[in-house]
């Protein structure tokens, strides 16, 4: 365990007890972050867990609860779902995900209902009880929820509690989290940089690792390469969720030309091998300039195929990249080129100048 003693100094208290002194003229403060628990949740790890302590149940529940439908409320949620177990998600909020484009989110909350989930939105927790061996959950629509077991996922803190911040002059926001330039990872202090899920938004492992070296690069005079204009979010549900680029409505509010091409799992001859009847691909083009504005994925391998897309958006290529391109055969990546041609299809024509010949 680390702590600040001074702007240049932290003292380590190791393992066995051993305490240690070491000063430096930079800091990189990545320590991420631990479940929100609040007061009035029973929380005893055997019928009440927080998203840690989920990870050492000794048996599956035959029913669950889990309480906040976040990123990590939904990926929890749906792995029970699929192994069976009763899942009721609650979300105080009347949505959620909103960061995801909601023609895919609706077509993702109709497999999870059909899937036999249940999802109250707009629907908060007032009281939790454990009685013998079930959990009894007041709600705010005077309806009643029993089940077995209770995860409670709604947020994450800054694990920063025990780094003496006080002594370097730094303060953390309600939820634990630091304040930093977004393109250096500098705090208010110079030479203190913070990386990771401490810093809030996207808190991924892969944009994390970016961070992590981007302020390292700036702290030690090496050249820092700018960031790429987008970077892929996946969700690790089933089914899996991942985008990259603008949601449709983002398109709109920007008041955008856009036309958009869709693509069902189940059109694909891979998708036929694996007998899949759900999952989906959504192109977003404009139309004054035909560039990719966003992708949007849902079903399986949705975290591996968003990387086709992405190097799309950052490389500013058009959908003729996708219409004059090959595929192979039989693959999902193939729903690049059915989404494209859909989109295609309700285009303008392409105007083309042809150049005189010699």
């Amino acid at each position: 365990m680390a702590r600040f003693i001074s702007e240049n100094e932290i003292e380590v208290v190791e393992a066995e007890g051993v305490t240690s002194h070491y000063t430096a003229d930079r800091f990189l403060v990545c320590v991420g972050t631990k479940p929100f628990r609040p007061d009035y949740m029973p929380f005893d790890g055997e019928r009440v867990l927080d998203s840690d302590e989920v990870l050492d149940i000794a048996h599956l529940p035959r029913s669950l609860v889990v309480i906040g439908a976040g990123v990590i409320g939904v990926e929890y949620a749906t792995i029970f779902s699929a192994l069976d177990v009763k899942v009721t998600l609650i979300e105080p909020r009347d949505s959620f995900l909103d960061f995801v484009d909601r023609e895919v989110l609706q077509e993702f909350i109709h497999e999870l209902r059909d899937r036999g989930m249940s999802i109250r939105l707009n629907c908060s927790v007032e009281r939790v009880e454990i009685k013998g061996k079930s959990v009894h959950l007041s709600l705010s629509d005077k309806r009643t929820v029993i089940a077995d077991m209770v995860l409670f996922a709604a947020g994450r803190i800054g694990a920063t509690d025990s780094l003496n911040l006080k002594a370097v002059g730094l303060e953390v926001d309600h939820r634990g989290r630091m304040k930093v330039d977004p393109k250096t990872f500098q705090t208010d202090k110079e030479h203190i940089y913070a990386a990771g899920d401490i810093i809030g938004f996207p808190s991924l492992a892969s944009t994390s690792l970016e961070q992590g070296r981007v302020a390292a690069c700036h702290a030690f005079g090496a050249p820092v390469p700018k960031a790429p204009a987008y970077f892929p979010i996946g969700i690790y549900a089933v089914p899996e969720i991942s985008t990259s680029g603008m949601s449709e409505e983002e398109v709109r509010e920007r008041d955008i030309g856009y036309e958009i091409g869709i693509a069902r799992f189940r059109e694909t001859s891979r998708g036929h091998i694996m007998g899949l009847d759900t999952g989906m691909m959504k192109l977003i083009f404009s139309l004054k300039t035909r560039r990719l504005l966003g992708v949007h994925i849902l079903g399986e391998g949705a975290t591996e195929l968003i990387h086709i897309g992405q190097a799309v958006l950052n490389l500013k290529g058009t959908i003729e990249y996708f219409v004059e391109n090959t595929f192979n055969y039989p693959t999902l990546a193939e729903a690049y080129k059915i989404a494209a041609l859909d989109a295609w299809n309700r285009m303008p024509a392409l105007e083309v100048e042809e150049e005189a010949s010699d």
